[in-house]
């Protein structure tokens, strides 16, 4: 493929530049502790993700009441709402950039304009300042400001309208198939998915950030 046209690299952010604090990951854990076994799971996280990372809340309590309302999931049962909260609390004091991310940021943006655009709960932005990450990106979209998910077409469009750039100028980065890939060719953005792992199947992967730096001839 090639990045001649891009101008814009779009960052999702849990996964891709941080590491979570706690494996598996918050949301596969949080289905498990719903009870949610025989909801795909792309079914479970887009229900998930709208009524807990769509709008600002006052705490985590708040934030898990909607949830279990919405998901319609009774809180109390298997302490429930308790589990939860704790297991996010646990994933934000322990999550972490992965080694090469600010090297990594440094580079690119010497070339392009970046941006963020994540799926997040509402304290995200405390995380983002916790590592000074604001000073790498020319906007910050966060979707419990804007009320939008990566899946939708207008989460994008912001971005695109915001920046003056066109769909075949920006390029999206992360870590999700589902979310950050097919919620940018919605938009009709294309994208490079991070598998560190090397377990998914898709055309345009990188091994690491280090591996998407190179692919983008930036030394």
């Amino acid at each position: 493929m090639s990045y001649d046209k891009v101008k814009v690299l779009i960052f999702d952010l849990w996964g891709t530049l941080l590491e979570n604090g706690i494996f598996p990951s918050p949301v596969r854990q949080t289905k498990k502790i719903m009870g949610l076994f025989n909801t795909p799971f792309p079914e479970f996280i887009l229900s998930f993700e709208r009524a807990f990372m769509t709008k600002e809340f006052k705490g985590l309590k708040e934030a898990f009441d909607n949830v279990f309302k919405k998901m319609k999931v009774n809180p109390e049962e298997y302490n429930r709402e308790e589990r939860l909260i704790g297991l996010w609390n646990k994933n934000k004091l322990l999550v972490k950039p992965y080694e090469d991310t600010f090297e990594v940021l440094d580079a690119l943006k010497k070339k392009y304009k970046l941006v963020l655009l994540t799926n997040s709960p509402f304290s995200t932005s405390d995380v983002v300042e916790k590592f000074d990450m604001n000073k790498y990106f020319e906007k910050v979209y966060l979707s419990y400001e804007t009320g939008f998910l990566k899946c939708d077409k207008e989460a994008f469009d912001i971005v695109l309208k915001d920046l003056k750039v066109k769909a075949d100028e920006a390029l999206m980065i992360g870590d999700s198939i589902e979310s950050d890939m097919h919620g940018a060719a919605n938009a009709g953005v294309k994208g490079v998915l991070i598998d560190r792992r090397g377990k998914r199947d898709y055309e345009d992967k990188a091994e690491s950030l280090t591996d998407l730096k190179n692919k983008l001839g930036v030394k």
